[in-house]
């Protein structure tokens, strides 16, 4: 089966602010398949957004090239969409405002809004306050809007760096069993960013871990632990097992290059 998503050979060079060259990408090459849920893991500063923001089109590889569907991603691409740590709400807009935004800048009719908006603000459960704003809303609840909003335009693929990170850990772990459910629901592939092995371990249903900077693949992990999965699955033998073998991956590449750790 082809990839949905691929990277091949692909290298990222920045330069700072002294003017020399960063590598923050070296020589990577993975596939993603439809319907997968892909966990990024690695130190700080492997390399994981960069990767991100070329499948996403807001960055161009130095060499090699990004795919989706076989064709080379060379501009921002609209099939793959991106959700941030931050909820980048319109203050001004209503959940049901938020929510329709891209559907009315495709020229989407009111009344086929209204109807695709109202399936969404379903799925991530927050019927009942389609007239609220965003500041009279919850962190949590904010960042469901935000997944509302993207699972209303559509895309193909769900990219998402950190988007619980900001949260309290009681609304984390809401919200990392309402994505499961979404995921569930909506077939979407998503490609995740975590630093937390444990959110990895709950939501992917592969793991990549990075090496420190710059970003290789270090190892590819299936997780086969039982779904549907609840937070309770951090209390089975064969949880704390792929945790310790992750944790020694990330630990190994931690200790050789003095990077910082995932937690």
């Amino acid at each position: 089966m082809s990839p949905i998503l691929a990277a091949r050979k692909v290298t990222k060079t920045f330069t700072n602010a002294k003017e020399q060259h960063v590598v923050a990408v070296d020589d990577l090459s993975l596939d993603i398949h439809e319907g997968e849920f892909i966990c990024l893991l690695g130190a700080s500063g492997c390399g994981k957004s960069t990767i991100l923001n070329m499948f996403a089109g807001f960055i161009q590889p130095t060499s090699g090239e990004v795919l989706l569907h076989g064709q080379a991603i060379v501009k921002v691409e609209p099939r793959c969409g991106m959700i941030f740590q931050s909820y980048a709400l319109f203050p001004w807009k209503t959940v049901r405002g938020n929510v329709e935004f891209g559907l009315r800048m495709k020229g989407m009719s009111r009344a086929e809004r209204r109807e695709r908006v109202a399936d969404f603000i379903a799925m991530v459960n927050l019927r009942g306050f389609e007239d609220h704003y965003p500041a009279e809303l919850s962190g949590g609840m904010q960042q469901r809007v935000t997944i509302a909003r993207m699972l209303a335009a559509d895309p193909e693929v769900l990219l998402m760096d950190e988007p619980f990170a900001a949260l309290d850990a009681m609304t984390r772990q809401v919200m990392q069993e309402e994505l499961l459910r979404i995921h569930q629901q909506s077939g979407k592939t998503i490609v995740f960013i975590t630093h937390s092995i444990d959110e990895a371990l709950l939501l992917s249903s592969r793991l990549i871990v990075m090496s420190a900077r710059p970003g290789r693949i270090k190892a590819v992990i299936p997780n086969e632990l039982p779904v549907p999965r609840h937070i309770a699955v951090q209390f089975s033998p064969q949880y704390g097992e792929l945790k310790s073998t992750v944790w020694s991956l990330i630990e190994s590449e931690v200790r050789r290059h003095g990077a910082a750790p995932d937690r």
